[in-house]
Parts: C-alpha cells; structure tokens; sequence
C-alpha cells in the first residue's frame, strides 16, 4: 500500500524533489501526509506544492509523530500510496454532511469489485473533537450495501481545542472525516490490552461523550470513590487531570471491553470522555497498565511479525493513542521500541492519536466497527 515514506524536515526544504522522484516512479500515485501539531503552519506549503504538480493529497494534523527513537515535532511524514485509492473529504459532518459521507462511500464502493471474502479496508481519519466518532461509523456501517473492514484514527490537538486538523490538496476543515478505501490485501489490528477491575457500573444518564449520572449519581463522586475504593487514590477536582488518564473507564461489549479516558470534568459532576457512553450502558473501571504489562504489544508484534514474513515487502504506519502516552511518560517509548524490535521492523513510523477504530471480527458475530482509546494500531 506504502510505496514509500518519506520524514521530510519542518522547512520542507525536500518536498519538491520528494513528490517529482515519486510522480515519475508511480504516475497515478498520491500523498497521505501527517504533521505534528506543532508544523500545522506548514500545511499550506504541502498544499500548494501537490497541486502545482497534480497530485492527489489527504493529511492531518496529529499532537506528535513518532518514529523508533523518539516522538517527533519537528518534521513531516509523507506517505506515498500507489495507485492512489478511491478517497473522499468530508469537511462537514452535520445531519446533511452526514447523508452526503454516507452517499460518497456508498458510490466510492461501486468502484471496487465485490468479490466475497476479499472485503476492502476503509480507513478513516476523524477531527477528535466530535463528540460522536461511534455513532457516525455505526450509521456508515448501516448505511452501506457491500461489507467492508474498518479502521481508523482521531486527529487534532492533544489539548482539545479546536482546529482545522484535516485537509486534501484545496482545502482545510475540522470536525469533519477523510476516507480511503483500501484493497483487500490491507490489513489492520488495533490493541490497547488493559486489564479489567472488578467494579461494575451502569452509566444511567448522559449525552455521547459526557455521563452525567453513574447507577444514579453525579458521575465525579461515583468515579471518585471507585477509585479509592479499588487502588487508595484521593480523587479531587484539583489533581483530576493527573489521574484520570491513569484509571479510564471500559466499556463492556458482547466480547469485550473498550477504553474509555475522562479528559474533562463538569461543574455538575458529569465527565467528558474521549468515545461516546450510551445511557444505562455497562462499564468497569480500569487501571492502565504499566509499559511491561498487558498483551497489546505482543499481540501487535506478532501479527506484524506474520504479515511480514509473508510479504516482506509490506510497509507498515503505526497509530499510539496520546491517551496512553500520558498515562506511561517516558515508558511509552520503550513501549514502541519493544513493538519494533518484536516486529522485526527496520525502522517504526506513525502518529499519536486521540482515538482509534477497529473492526469486531468474533465469530458468529456480524463484522461491526468500534471506537477505541488507549490502543496501538498497525496498518499496512
């Protein structure tokens, strides 16, 4: 899928012969471009160089890039895709915006064949600040006639303010989505690994990321006496951005259980989350675990680790979720430096990431797209 990829510095001093040595290797090629936050100012530039050469371009701004020896701000990852898939950006996404993406995707799947057991990948990239990542790929998936897999990411700023994080070759938008249709060769695996308390819970009253009420009671003092309850900790509205990152909500589903971080608290007790909670939905508390615990690294490495063996060839892009690089600090990156080596990749390139999407693939079950956090993702 990556015919190439290419750390291009802050000055973007190579991105002219980058994009020419590319266009005359692969002439239906496009770009896919991540850039820190901190280079957002930069995205005109790429703009403006890939349409003065024709060529198609999708990209997003990220808090952070990251390669095998450390996070990066201070340059740009460009990812050549050849041919470049069928793609769409939907820079809005109210109740018309959403109809429209829906339609787009439904076209844009005309444009493959249907073969039955070759499902294509359709990957997204969200603005993270929609408060309704899961119900947006609920309705897609509803929306569509043909099956398909599904990943994807949030981008934006890892302070949750708004910004136009998501652009092609013409334009700049948030809270919209950019979507590419990936072959079936594609594979994707998404994994947080967090182990799971012994609390249950019922979210009885809320609104898509926010839970006003837990079994009943304002959120905040249920959360704060779970967890003193379970690990000693005195929550306060003081040093609740300290901890909250540490002991994350889990969602529990039919087969499994999906991260969940409180990133804000209300005047009124109630709790913003990254990831929508239904009303009256079930949910444990979860500790995040430390950097040699759990089983997301292992279970990445080795589906990468396979993949390559059977295609040496293949390229790989990795997703972190910022979430889990505030809980771990400066063991995040010996968490990736652990998924390179297990991998056996020469070198790890990706982004972080303030949300994650996967596919439901459990037997018996319908293959259903899911909105994570905390999770590594691999792609390639």
């Amino acid at each position: 899928m990556f015919a190439a990829q290419h750390l291009t510095p802050a000055d973007l001093c190579d991105l002219s012969d980058t994009l020419s040595a590319w266009q005359a290797h692969w002439p239906d090629m496009g770009v896919l471009a991540l850039v820190p936050e901190a280079l957002a100012e930069r995205v005109p530039v790429l703009q403006a160089a890939c349409r003065d050469r024709g060529v198609a371009l999708l990209g997003a701004v990220f808090p952070s890039l990251f390669t095998g020896q450390g996070f990066v701000t201070d340059r740009v990852l460009l990812l050549c895709l050849a041919p470049m898939p069928p793609w769409l950006f939907q820079p809005v996404l109210d109740e018309a915006g959403r109809e429209a993406w829906y339609e787009a995707v439904r076209f844009m799947q005309t444009t493959r064949p249907n073969v039955p057991g070759a499902e294509p990948l359709l990957f997204m990239v969200f603005d993270g600040m929609l408060p309704d990542v899961g119900t947006l790929v609920d309705g897609l998936h509803m929306a569509l006639e043909q099956p398909v897999r599904y990943s994807g990411v949030n981008a934006g700023s890892e302070t949750f303010q708004p910004m136009a994080c998501l652009f092609d070759a013409d334009r700049r938008a948030g809270m919209g989505v950019i979507t590419l249709l990936l072959p079936p060769a594609v594979d994707a695996l998404t994994r947080h690994g967090y182990p799971v308390s012994r609390a249950l819970m019922t979210a009885t009253t809320g609104q898509g990321n926010r839970i006003d009420t837990i079994d009943h009671r304002p959120a905040f003092d249920v959360y704060q006496q779970l967890i003193f309850e379970e690990y000693g900790v005195h929550l306060t509205r003081e040093n609740f951005y300290d901890y909250a990152v540490h002991f994350p909500f889990g969602l529990v589903t039919m087969v499994d259980v999906l991260v969940r971080i409180p990133v804000a608290l209300g005047d009124d007790g109630s709790l913003i989350c990254v990831g929508e909670i239904p009303p009256n939905s079930l949910m444990r508390l979860l500790r995040a675990p430390a950097a040699d615990q759990g089983l997301a690294v292992t279970e990445l490495a080795t589906f990468v680790a396979e993949r390559q063996a059977e295609s040496p060839a293949r390229s790989w892009l990795h997703f972190y979720c910022a979430g889990r690089r505030m809980h771990l600090g400066e063991q995040a990156l010996q968490e990736l430096q652990r998924l390179q080596q297990q991998s056996g990749q020469t070198d790890l390139r990706g982004a972080l990431t303030l949300g994650e999407i996967d596919t439901l693939d459990a037997a018996g079950l319908p293959r259903l797209p899911r909105f994570h956090n905390a999770c590594l993702v691999a792609l390639g």
